[in-house]
């Protein structure tokens, strides 16, 4: 028999500790289809209606998202591109559910985990990017010396799968001591400095970015908001489509931002 969708969250759930985090959005479940029981889920970074449609082609009963469709100080009109998102969720009985913070902060298969192990870096266990009094972000560090900057962007490039990481603040001579926050986290560029790095890597700048790291003397690298956060979404469907036998498809996008 297959799983059913709310044997799949609660486990999800109690994996992620994912209600222990102040979060933005609700967590969890979001949207209900009508099917009880599942044998394929889906993975998007992102609801969108391009990632609603997919998951009803490849015949997903449930998706699992990083960034859902609700969040705390939304409207709460139903416009017409939520109308049609939602449409496309209930005319194919899609059950959504989102884990936001609880999937950045994993200490194996969240977002900044995952890429921290993929630069090769060595966990430092300080506490970075605190929210709502748990730790978001990984701070780790290079074996040796380090790298020169450059041969260290081109590491960022290669994990982003080609990407080129937008690149402002100090040069440096090498990169030892790195930060990782994956997302919108361009504020957390003080702490990051704070806790001795040498370069910090999240998904996006503010304007003030390039002036603030090179006055703090840190290289600060922005590898994209959806580029940074593919890892944890399709690490979470992965291991539930192994612990529950059930097909998985990930559904990435070519997303700029």
């Amino acid at each position: 028999m297959a799983a059913t969708v709310r044997t799949i969250l609660d486990h999800a759930e109690t994996l992620l500790d994912a209600h222990a985090f102040a979060d933005y959005c609700p967590i969890g479940l979001q949207v209900s289809g009508r099917a009880e029981h599942v044998d394929t889920i889906a993975t998007s970074v992102s609801s969108t209606r391009d990632a609603f449609e997919r998951a009803a082609a490849v015949g997903a009963q449930l998706l699992l998202v990083h960034h859902g469709l609700f969040w705390k100080g939304m409207s709460q009109v139903v416009d017409p591109i939520m109308r049609e998102r939602l449409a496309v969720l209930i005319d194919h009985d899609i059950t959504l559910a989102g884990y936001h913070l609880g999937l950045d902060a994993h200490p194996g298969i969240g977002n900044n985990a995952l890429i921290a192990d993929l630069l090769e870096l060595t966990r430092v266990d300080v506490p970075f990017a605190v929210h709502g009094g748990r730790a978001i972000g990984v701070v780790g560090e290079l074996p040796g010396d380090g790298l020169a900057p450059d041969r260290f962007r081109e590491r960022v490039r290669s994990v982003l799968g080609g990407r080129d990481p937008l690149v402002l603040g100090a040069d440096l001579e090498r990169v030892r001591r790195v930060a990782v926050c994956s997302g919108g986290a361009a504020a957390d560029v003080d702490e990051a400095a704070e806790l001795g790095c040498d370069a910090f890597l999240t998904g996006e700048p503010r304007e003030e970015t390039d002036a603030r790291a090179r006055e703090l003397g840190i290289m600060f690298l922005a590898g994209g908001h959806h580029a940074t956060e593919v890892f944890g979404i399709r690490a979470l469907g992965e291991l539930l489509a192994r612990e529950f036998d059930l097909r998985h498809e990930f559904l990435d996008a070519d997303n700029p931002v």
